[in-house]
């Protein structure tokens, strides 16, 4: 029996997620380490284990609760997923990206994607929030690799705004407006997980890098070969190696990102009302 198409399979799982919510989302937001508690705010919830839908499998990486969780944030019809799959896992890109893929298939026009972030620019402190300007992919792939998906979007995506400057905007006015300080600047996404050592960090920050982390760099590239416009937001959970006074340890960031999760709920609610005007020309999947 022929294997199924990655097309095959994205609809597959859409279909189980329609089947079991009847909210039809326009936002999707992907909640990074520690920040899954901000989907608590969701009326009319649906929560559904990753393990229950096609294709997906469970999350491995504390932090990460690995479930889909539907309903309607402060009025606007929006899917959480709670936590994401790592290439540093020993996924391949494909399943990495495989969940973007399927929100994006619910018919979403915007992706939020979140993340807890190693501050390599000196003027940034733990607990910051960081708008992403835009990544450097330094994870040594990408998730378009092999057979273009002519059903999914163009051979060649053009990713001179993989970040929205409206939503970037958008953001930003609503973070001065509730008081919640925000930087902006440039993400590396590296295969990880180790923590990058004091010479590496020295190299991102020459190469431009404000912040580091092991994610959200396929999920802008795939959101973006689909037509769907892509915010996204770094908690600064700790500094980088050689910025830090201490080691890094996983329980840092998560403890960290309990904070984190505070300001990111408060800036989602105030945001996340602003965004919902389908912009010319997005996703109609």
């Amino acid at each position: 029996m022929p294997q199924p198409t990655v097309y095959q399979k994205i609809r597959d799982a859409v279909e189980l997620i329609r089947n079991r919510s009847e909210v039809r989302p326009e936002i999707a937001v992907i909640l990074g380490s520690g920040l899954g508690s901000v989907a608590d705010q969701v009326s009319q919830k649906v929560v559904i284990p990753y393990t229950d839908i096609p294709h997906f499998h469970g999350t491995t990486v504390e932090g990460h609760s690995g479930c889909v969780v539907t309903g309607n944030f402060r009025g606007v019809p929006t899917i959480f997923l709670q936590g994401r799959f790592h290439f540093y896992e020993g996924y391949p890109m494909e399943e990495v990206a495989f969940p973007t893929r399927t929100v994006c298939g619910l018919g979403v026009h915007t992706l939020v994607l979140t993340n807890a972030a190693g501050g390599v620019n000196s003027s940034f402190k733990s607990g910051d929030l960081m708008l992403i300007e835009d990544h450097l992919n330094l994870m040594g792939d990408n998730p378009l690799k092999g057979p273009n998906l002519a059903e999914l979007g163009p051979r060649f995506p053009d990713l001179t705004e993989a970040y929205s400057k409206e939503c970037l905007a958008i953001f930003e006015n609503a973070a001065k407006e509730i008081g919640v300080p925000v930087q902006k600047g440039v993400y590396a996404g590296l295969l990880g997980p180790t923590y990058e050592t004091p010479a590496e960090v020295r190299m991102y920050r020459g190469l431009g890098a404000d912040a580091v982390g092991m994610s959200t760099v396929p999920e802008a590239i795939v959101a973006n070969h689909l037509g769907v416009r892509v915010a996204g937001i770094s908690y600064i959970s700790n500094l980088a190696a050689g910025l830090s006074p201490t080691k890094l340890t996983h329980q840092e960031v998560l403890d960290n990102s309990k904070v984190g999760a505070d300001k990111l709920r408060r800036l989602l609610e105030t945001a996340l009302p602003r965004l919902i005007q389908r912009p010319q020309g997005a996703n109609k999947r």
